[in-house]
């Protein structure tokens, strides 16, 4: 794909200061991205349930320098306190992005960003936080280039984010996105998230996410060294050839409604993300015993009510479960009942399929 499409030739307008918030959802993968290439393209096709009450909001406070010179000059608060340690991963974005908005060190910025979730909870904050920040820049350039089409402005933003963080670029919109080039989905590339184009059974499209935290703590493994280790995996290949299928099996089962059927590729999808981790060389195991035993209670709920909850898993110890609105009070009073129990703390987060970013 042609990406002089993102390049910004010129400005038409002039800009001194002022200040752009967007709040922009986490999203958790249905089939997951796991291995990728140079400049953040994947190694397979994935698509995600974007989430609605798990976001992370951005203030991006922005003045002219007096002088051009060659820095980025930004400051970074994550909750009004002066975070110098998110430095380097924001001067990385901007190196991997000044090309496409050659203005970023025209300006002095003030980044001011906050979750609705705690912090190293699990939630993917480089995905909302990534989106939130780019979402901020393209407002500027926006600005500056008042030309640019709303279709092009998420295509954009979704692609800066991309180089910030893979999955963030599938957080800008939703219900469904779907990230990484598949021969079965219409316009999809690797380059940035598209909305799912097909038809959706009424059954997903108001699932809920209940987020269980078994371990709050860092992360074991950064995502970073996780997909660095798919290079030379033993069983790289087999995986990739699974998502791909899996994205053409998701696709009738998303039209279908057949519950049976998504919960058994989505816990799939979950176990091999773990399963090429304990494969890799070196190898982690990264979920919990409580996380196991999670997996077994609803396993065994499931079977004896025939209610459809699952779970999946992000490179971590916490669970996703998913369920349908439809069967919400049973299932919640199982999750409240049964699995709360096995959360750090008691702690546990409640959210939704949500419809993607907004600017504030």
């Amino acid at each position: 794909m042609d990406l002089s499409r993102f390049l910004l030739k010129n400005y038409q307008n002039k800009l001194n200061n002022g200040s752009v918030t967007w709040s922009s959802p986490s999203n958790i993968a249905l089939v997951k991205y796991w291995g990728k290439k140079e400049h953040q393209i994947p190694e397979n096709p994935s698509i995600s349930f974007t989430l609605d009450s798990c976001k992370t909001i951005t203030k991006l406070i922005y003045s002219k320098k007096n002088e051009v010179d060659n820095n980025f000059d930004f400051e970074v608060y994550l909750d009004e306190e002066l975070k110098p340690d998110f430095h380097p991963k924001i001067e990385t974005f901007f190196k991997r992005i000044e090309s496409y908005v050659p203005f970023l060190k025209e300006f002095k910025f003030t980044i001011k960003t906050k979750n609705t979730f705690p912090h190293s909870s699990g939630i993917a904050s480089s995905a909302s936080g990534m989106s939130a920040l780019a979402l901020c820049i393209m407002s500027i350039e926006k600005q500056l280039n008042s030309n640019l089409s709303e279709e092009e402005f998420i295509k954009k933003a979704s692609f800066l984010a991309r180089l910030g963080s893979g999955s963030a670029c599938r957080s800008l919109e939703g219900d469904l996105v779907v990230w990484g080039k598949h021969p079965n989905i219409e316009g999809s590339n690797d380059l940035f998230g598209v909305k799912y184009p097909y038809k959706v059974h009424e059954i997903f499209k108001d699932y809920n996410d209940t987020i269980l935290l078994v371990d709050k703590g860092e992360k074991q493994v950064s995502s970073t060294v996780g997909h660095n280790l798919m290079h030379g995996h033993p069983f790289a290949s087999q995986r990739f050839d699974q998502a791909i299928d899996n994205i053409t099996k998701i696709k009738s089962i998303l039209e279908s409604g057949d519950l049976d059927q998504f919960m058994a590729l989505v816990e799939s999808e979950a176990l091999t993300l773990h399963a090429m981790m304990m494969t890799s060389m070196p190898y982690f195991i990264l979920m919990k015993p409580n996380t196991l035993e999670i997996i077994n209670k609803i396993w065994q709920f499931r079977q004896e009510t025939g209610l459809p909850v699952c779970f999946t898993l992000d490179a971590g110890a916490n669970v996703h479960v998913l369920y349908p609105n439809k069967y919400k009070d049973k299932i919640y009073e199982f999750i409240k009942a049964q699995l709360v129990a096995y959360c750090q703390n008691g702690h546990y987060i409640c959210d939704k399929i949500g419809f993607g970013a907004k600017q504030l």
